[in-house]
């Protein structure tokens, strides 16, 4: 693996284990699948937890699926040469952001107890590089956390504060009325900002287009530039935007050679808007290549599958950065 390919995959993995932790603090929870008891299942997907003998991975359409591994599990290398063995690998390899394929029984607790696991080294020295790259921005989306908590906690106080103080202002001779008022519009304030605060990782959709390609290629038609060049003008009026990118591929050739394809549809994007509009790559959402997977028409059709060659590129803006905090200076008056 060259040292571009291993970056491109670090940025994709990264994303796809960065994007559930910034979910879970927002409280929404992944789709979970059940294994019945006893029945089997092979399954491809992407690590994303692992604590000692269990681990949670991510499916191709998105919902997570408990794993534990039996006694006598087999943990080898996906080869593509039939001359030579299977390499062997420990349980402590099962790293966060690893591609696996898993196959096994499912247990009482919906859980799938996992006797035989294959990966390819490639995947397992990305997985690593994303390990050692995710860690350091979950730490920073700790202290963000924190740094939330004590604005909250310093807002309740203020909140109290400004309790004691209308108390204070009714008892006083004519002036309990105004006090009242003033209360409550400084209060309206704090519960507004602590609105917008939770609203910082809420993203509102303000457009969507989708990219199409020819069978086999990657390359960006002149009327896919045309459509990217709208996308970056409306963005650099946007404050606090964020742009998405999803690679898909129609149902033509090998799954894996698919996979492959629309990673590099999803990248080519990335580049054009980076280089050709100078787009910080903070700004855009680490491109991710789903293959065949959520197709959006039937793959039978020649029309169906040249609308499943695409990638969709979407402009969101945080709703948390463009609202601004508005008092109602009327809050609780009577006159």
């Amino acid at each position: 693996m060259t040292k571009l390919s291993m970056l491109r995959a670090l940025v994709v993995l990264s994303m796809a284990l960065i994007v559930p932790v910034t979910a879970q603090n927002s409280g929404s929870t992944a789709n979970k699948t059940q294994v019945a008891s006893g029945a089997k299942m092979k399954v491809k997907g992407m690590i994303v937890k692992h604590d000692r003998d269990t681990w949670i991975m991510r499916d191709q359409t998105g919902a997570d699926l408990t794993i534990r591994l039996a006694s006598n599990a087999k943990i080898e290398e996906k080869k593509g040469n039939p001359f030579r063995g299977s390499k062997k690998y420990a349980e402590a390899q099962l790293t966060r952001g690893l591609y696996v394929e898993v196959e096994g029984r499912g247990d009482a607790s919906g859980a799938l107890i996992a006797d035989k696991i294959k990966l390819s080294d490639d995947d397992l020295k990305v997985a690593h590089a994303v390990d050692s790259t995710v860690v350091p921005v979950e730490n920073r989306l700790g202290e963000a956390e924190e740094r939330v908590t004590r604005t909250e906690q310093n807002a309740q106080r203020l909140s109290g504060q400004l309790d004691e103080l209308a108390q204070v202002a009714n008892l006083a001779k004519g002036g309990a009325a105004a006090a009242q008022e003033t209360a409550d519009v400084a209060v309206d304030g704090v519960n507004k900002t602590n609105d917008r605060i939770s609203s910082l990782d809420d993203f509102e959709v303000k457009k969507t287009e989708t990219v199409n390609f020819k069978v086999g290629s990657a390359v960006l038609s002149p009327e896919a530039k045309a459509m990217l060049d709208d996308i970056a003008t409306q963005a650099k009026t946007e404050k606090g935007f964020v742009i998405e990118v999803r690679g898909f591929a129609s149902a033509d050739g090998a799954e894996n050679s698919n996979r492959v394809l629309s990673q590099r549809r999803a990248e080519v994007v990335m580049r054009y808007l980076a280089e050709n509009h100078d787009i910080p790559l903070r700004r855009i959402i680490l491109p991710f290549g789903y293959g065949e997977a959520m197709p959006i028409a039937d793959n039978s059709t020649r029309d169906g599958r040249k609308q499943n060659r695409r990638t969709e590129v979407s402009l969101l803006v945080s709703k948390g950065l463009t609202t601004p905090v508005t008092v109602n200076r009327s809050v609780g008056s009577n006159r």
